[in-house]
């Protein structure tokens, strides 16, 4: 399988961005958008003067364990800017998103509890929610990470989308939100929450 392929099989159809659209964004904004891909891993990430974006990040299931996912976040950690990445609720159903969110919290990432984030999936016509991540070396805080999460939406997802989709994605505004209020349960308490069931069975 080529790295568009192990991705499009890795990822749900309604956070896959289209090979084309990948591949325009290699080439017109390759000082940018960069891929990283050895025999078992995938990670195409956004990189910008203040933060880091990780757009997609795939290892392979035979070498899940051996602590390949950690050297990638370590190479990405020593250029010494915020982190930021999107995760999908958790659903214990599937458990690859609760095994995530582990490895996230494993590695220092912070749930921003006050960015909303909802886009409207072109695949499939269906709202998309999704929860925000973020790994800080200097303490940014989330409304910080909020006006870089408007910048990545805007350079990268949206990136000519009519005229790769034939259509626009929703505007940023109507896809995030900051709201210092929010009430958002942090997503790893749901986790510890998890925890706690088990054992009481």
């Amino acid at each position: 399988m080529n790295w568009y392929e192990k991705l499009n099989k890795y990822f749900p159809v309604e956070e896959m961005k289209s090979r084309e659209h990948m591949e325009m964004l290699l080439k017109e904004k390759g000082d940018v958008y960069y891929k990283d891909e050895g025999p078992h891993h995938v990670l195409m990430y956004a990189e910008f003067d203040s933060f880091i974006f990780i757009d997609y990040v795939y290892v392979s299931a035979k070498s899940r364990g051996q602590g390949l996912g950690h050297k990638l976040m370590e190479k990405l950690k020593q250029k010494k800017k915020p982190i930021i990445l999107e995760v999908e609720p958790v659903d214990y159903e599937e458990t690859d998103t609760e095994k995530r969110l582990r490895f996230y919290q494993r590695e220092g990432f912070i749930h921003a509890e006050s960015i909303g984030y909802n886009r409207r999936s072109l695949a499939t016509n269906k709202d998309n929610p999704m929860e925000i991540l973020f790994w800080t070396p200097e303490d940014e805080d989330e409304e910080t990470i909020y006006k870089k999460m408007k910048k990545m939406y805007e350079d990268i997802h949206t990136y000519k989308d009519e005229q790769l989709y034939g259509r626009s994605y929703q505007p940023v505004e109507e896809v995030l939100s900051y709201d210092d209020k929010r009430k958002a349960e942090n997503i790893y308490a749901a986790l510890k929450e998890e925890e706690n069931e088990l054992y009481k069975k």
